[in-house]
């Protein structure tokens, strides 16, 4: 084991440990908080009943679907709007107006037009992270480094060697927080299109755990989109260590030994 997951583990397990505790000395209700070893109790009844797993299944596809989606259409559309203004000034506006837009307004909007089935909760979650990307990959193509470019029109080069060899290299660190940045708004998104007649997910899981007062079944969901947002962060975080080496300067030992083995 590295030191750093040492500290990650030793970090969970303080948390877990903290939380146990808590739960059974200072907790005033069992409706608001419950010990983590009657949340890992659920869990494994979930798990068993086959319940779980669906839902898991579910909700991995949803969210699948709907994030690759958006980082396709978020990223190629940041690019476009970078070095295009024309395409920019027509879509600014509505890249504004629909990335303020609440998602649980438009949510039943979703559902009406794709029904209740994987269609809407696949364009939830893509609409809530679209925009995330897009302004990220903007920002990172508006900030290239003036100098690199014009040293690259020195040298002779083409208006898409620029792009390819300058441009989208250095967008590409905002490019991957943008990306980190739309997991968590996708998994708010899985959340909020599985409350409007949805029949099955971890979504579907908190919400009728809410109604019918199972705190532990509704921790097992929150814990499980949770996870997924750990896993989903740190697969992105080698992405961009082996796309972007460079940046790796400023990161730990571990990380430069790792941008190292990936050239």
């Amino acid at each position: 084991m590295t030191p750093r997951q040492f500290r990650i583990t030793a970090s969970i397990l303080g948390g877990a440990a903290i939380w146990e505790v808590a739960a059974r000395l200072f907790a005033e209700s069992a409706l608001v908080i419950v010990p983590i070893s009657d949340v890992a109790r659920a869990f494994v009844r979930l798990a068993a009943s086959g319940t779980l797993g669906r839902d898991v299944v579910v909700s991995s596809i949803e969210f699948g679907g709907g994030f690759a989606l958006a980082a396709l259409v978020g990223i190629v559309a940041g690019l476009w709007m970078a070095v295009s203004a024309t395409f920019r000034d027509l879509m600014y506006p509505w890249v504004s107006a629909f990335n303020s837009m609440p998602v649980v307004a438009v949510s039943p909007l979703l559902i009406i037009a794709f029904g209740i089935g994987l269609a809407s909760k696949i364009a939830v979650v893509f609409l809530v992270s679209v925009f995330t990307i897009l302004i990220n990959t903007l920002a990172g193509a508006e900030n290239t480094d003036a100098n690199l470019v014009d040293a690259a029109r020195a040298y002779g080069a083409s208006r898409l060697q620029i792009f390819l060899k300058v441009v989208l290299p250095s967008a590409m660190p905002y490019i991957v927080a943008g990306l980190r940045l739309g997991v968590a708004r996708g998994l708010i998104g899985i959340v909020v299109g599985e409350m409007f007649g949805a029949q099955a997910g971890v979504g579907h899981l908190i919400m009728t755990s809410g109604e019918v007062f199972a705190t532990a079944d509704l921790y097992v969901g929150v814990l499980l989109l949770a996870v997924a947002g750990i896993l989903t962060t740190e697969a992105l975080e080698w992405l961009e260590v082996r796309l972007a080496p460079w940046r790796v300067s400023v990161l730990s030992e571990p990380n430069r030994k790792a941008a190292r083995r990936g050239q």
